[in-house]
C-alpha cells in the first residue's frame, strides 16, 4: 500500500519560513518524480514545484520561484519544501505527490499517488 504522509506545515507570520516533509513508503521512492501541490479555499489545485527522481533538474511555478526550494533524499523516501518568505497568498493545505513519470512535471494529471494535505497558514 503506498503512503505519502506530509509534516511540517502550521501557521506563520508574512515572512517566515516553513519546512513541509513528505515521507513515502510502498513505492520505490527512488524512481519517482515527486512534486508539491496546493489548494486555497475556493480555489483548483495548483502546482507548486516538482523534483526529478535523481534531484535534478526542479520545477516552480512562477508564484513561489526565488522563495521556495524543493529538495529530496532518496535514502530517507523523504521530499522537503523549504518556504522562505511567506505571504497570505501562499495559505493553502499542501499536496505532495508522486509521478513515476521521473522527470518532473506541473502536470497534475500524471501523478498518481497523493498525501493528505498539510495546511499552511501565513498571517499578515
Amino acid at each position: 500500500q503506498v503512503q505519502l504522509v506530509e509534516s511540517g506545515g502550521g501557521l506563520v507570520q508574512a515572512g517566515g519560513s516553513l519546512r513541509l516533509s513528505c515521507t513515502t513508503s510502498g513505492l520505490t521512492f527512488s524512481i519517482y518524480a515527486m512534486g508539491w501541490f496546493r489548494q486555497a479555499p475556493g480555489k483548483e489545485r495548483e502546482f507548486v514545484a516538482a523534483i526529478s527522481w535523481s534531484g535534478s533538474p526542479t520545477y516552480y511555478a512562477d508564484s513561489v520561484k526565488g522563495r521556495f526550494t524543493l529538495s529530496r533524499d532518496n535514502a530517507k523516501n523523504t521530499v522537503y519544501l523549504q518556504m522562505n518568505s511567506l505571504k497570505p497568498e501562499d495559505t493553502a493545505v499542501y499536496y505532495c505527490a508522486a509521478s513515476r513519470y521521473g522527470s518532473g512535471s506541473p502536470n497534475i494529471g500524471e501523478y498518481a499517488y497523493w498525501g493528505q494535505g498539510t495546511q499552511v497558514t501565513v498571517s499578515s
